[in-house]
């Protein structure tokens, strides 16, 4: 299982993240596109970080929000969900290309990462701009016990997916993340690691109320946001490489 991570957030004088400290230990690097983080100047000093340590990149476009740190829901209609992913995603790989490094993936962030998985007509919209762009790229989405209709859903437009799994995020019943107004809804290192042995074992995470449920992840989303979040990451890498 690859282990990725939401990077290059830092925007003009205001730092977001320990990029540097975390990029050695990841597989993925989900590269912010300007519209919720991220400036060009960070852009390039993230790509060439994850081109020093051999690290996939993908872009990580937002709704124009940067102010909300793109976390606040927006009412666009499809076409404004198409072309605004094409622009964030067409900016990080030109400035990729010009690294000579290739993008290889999309994650939605925020409130649209969220309606994404909330709302048929806007993962509709993602997937079309994901399959329409002019190269070949993924979509990373969560996996949930729905994965097999989104699988569906993708082939439609022929496109690819990649499901991620959650290892510092406690699970509801319906396989959903627990919203984070409830209490326990994120994990402290010791459930982090039993959350994380238990996917990479058994393919299966164990929901608040204790019901064990089967997800089929491909990856899983890591934060490094301080010095502890990388230490977690640290000891994630040597559980899932069974150091």
């Amino acid at each position: 299982m690859l282990l990725n991570c939401d990077l290059g957030e830092s925007y003009g004088s205001w730092t977001m993240g320990l990029d540097a400290e975390v990029m050695p230990h990841i597989d993925q690097a989900n590269i912010a596109c300007g519209f919720h983080g991220g400036d060009p100047l960070t852009m390039r000093r993230t790509l060439a970080l994850a081109a020093e340590h051999g690290v996939r990149i993908g872009a990580h476009p937002a709704y124009p929000d940067l102010v909300g740190f793109g976390r606040r829901p927006m009412n666009l209609s499809a076409d404004e969900i198409i072309a605004n992913l094409h622009y964030q995603v067409a900016a990080l790989e030109g400035m990729a290309n010009s690294q000579q490094l290739e993008l290889e993936y999309v994650k939605p962030h925020g409130a649209l990462y969220n309606d994404m998985m909330a709302k048929q007509e806007v993962r509709q919209a993602i997937m079309q701009a994901v399959a329409s762009y002019h190269k070949p790229l993924s979509l990373m989405l969560q996996a949930t016990p729905e994965a097999e209709q989104h699988r569906q859903e993708a082939e439609e437009f022929g496109l690819s997916l990649q499901f991620e799994a959650f290892a510092d995020r406690c699970y509801d019943d319906d396989g959903k993340l627990l919203s984070r107004s409830k209490p326990g809804a994120v994990h402290d290192r010791g459930r982090m690691l039993v959350q994380v042995e238990q996917l990479q074992r058994d393919g299966t995470v164990t929901t608040v109320s204790g019901h064990v449920i089967k997800l089929q992840a491909d990856t899983l989303c890591v934060h490094g946001d301080n010095l502890e979040g990388v230490q977690a990451i640290q000891a994630i890498r040597a559980l899932v490489d069974g150091n």
